[in-house]
């Protein structure tokens, strides 16, 4: 008879036999069951992937952030039940709107997706037979204005679905672009400061104008309040990544602003079929995990998490100011990735060993740590590590740099 330790071992190695076996037979089969539901599989070893600590922020080619167990759940919850995905959709945009104290909201495909389906129901409106034309806009108001200090290649959302970009520099600019197929006005929060134009000038033309402002801020939560902030402001929509500072699924965003602009973008996604957004699909499961995990970041103790990030980026500056020739900076980028963040460098003639050396030597070490930086700084933030790893890398950190003086 075989022993427990040797089924267990036997069903490691098949990858999915819950679905070989049948949810009749497991709970026909309560045992086989509690073998089944026992054994965890390490699917990025078996891939041969190596994990790593996110020393550097949310980026997408970092897998973005890590979901906490309330938000996981909500998605195991999505996955034991059917429901009209319209109607899931209308009651979770009903509570978002109700959460962010704004007029209505739908969750997206990310930001960039947020992007898309938000310029594309402008392009539209709620006329189905030009959401059907997209990417062809002949007949509609297709150009959007961004300041040039603004472009960034994630512009491509617009242009995606058809949308012709006009770039300006100045307010007198902007009101000179402005003419009969002028669609939207849009706004990159991150560079802000880069603009000549800023928040309330913008919106300000907008309503001078009748036209739509739309503000991007994928990476600017923190702090919470940004989550209300622009469309108190007068922004007619508001996106933001799902994935980053909200902790919800790396594949999901939020679309905020005014009901007809928001009730337009969703005549381009699923279910309906013949539509620029067809493959911008949220499944259910993805609708209440960012929902849950919104809902779990309102309810957090920000200033908490802020000393704790500040105690854990203090923790690894002061293990690297212990070697001879090391200076740190803390500083918090003023818009997008608003966090506490440290910068090392160091006298290279005491400490022999470049920045891009070391951020080799922590990524291929034991455990891998991913960071940022340049030709003369390592960067470090710690604001999507779980806590404690702080700990190894601040010692990983002094080891390489003192390993080399």
């Amino acid at each position: 008879m075989i022993n427990r330790r040797k089924a267990l071992k036997s069903l490691a190695t098949l990858p999915f036999i819950g679905s070989f076996l049948g949810a009749n037979s497991l709970s026909a089969n309560p045992s086989s069951a509690a073998i089944v539901s026992s054994v965890r599989r390490d699917f990025f070893k078996e891939l041969g992937l190596r994990t790593f600590i996110n020393a550097a922020g949310t980026y997408t080619s970092m897998t973005g952030s890590l979901m906490p167990k309330e938000v996981t759940d909500a998605i195991s919850y999505g996955t034991t039940e059917y429901v009209n995905l319209d109607d899931l959709q209308d009651k979770v945009g009903e509570r978002i709107a109700e959460l962010l104290e704004c007029e209505y909201a739908t969750v997206s495909s990310g930001c960039f997706g947020a992007m898309s389906i938000g310029m594309a129901g402008i392009l539209t409106g709620m006329d189905p037979e030009k959401v059907k034309q997209l990417p062809n806009t002949k007949g509609m108001k297709n150009e959007v204005i961004i300041q040039e200090s603004h472009t960034i290649g994630y512009a491509q959302a617009l242009t995606n679905v058809g949308a012709k970009v006009v770039k300006v520099k100045t307010t007198r600019d902007l009101e000179k672009a402005i003419n009969k197929n002028t669609a939207m006005l849009w706004f990159l929060n991150a560079h802000t400061d880069q603009g000549a134009i800023k928040w309330e000038e913008f919106i300000a033309l907008g309503k001078k104008y009748n036209i739509p402002t739309f503000i991007d801020c994928a990476a600017d939560v923190p702090p919470v309040e940004n989550l209300f902030k622009f469309t108190k402001m007068g922004f007619d929509l508001v996106s933001f990544s799902g994935g980053k500072g909200i902790r919800g699924p790396q594949s999901a965003g939020l679309l905020l602003g005014k009901r007809k602009y928001i009730e337009a973008a969703r005549m381009h996604t699923p279910p309906r079929g013949e539509t620029i957004g067809r493959g911008m699909k949220v499944n259910k499961e993805e609708v209440l995990g960012m929902l849950a995990a919104l809902e779990l970041y309102l309810q957090k103790d920000h200033k908490a998490e802020w000393a704790m990030w500040e105690a854990q980026i203090k923790l690894i500056s002061d293990r690297a100011l212990e070697i001879k020739g090391v200076e740190t900076e803390v500083h918090v980028p003023k818009y997008a990735n608003h966090v506490p963040s440290l910068r090392i460098r160091w006298d290279q003639s005491l400490v022999k060993i470049t920045p891009s050396d070391v951020r080799d030597q922590l990524k291929d070490g034991h455990p891998s740590i991913q960071t940022v930086g340049d030709n003369s700084t390592v960067g470090i933030t710690t604001w999507m590590m779980v806590p404690g790893q702080e700990r190894i890398v601040a010692k990983r950190v002094s080891e390489i740099l003192s390993s080399a003086t």
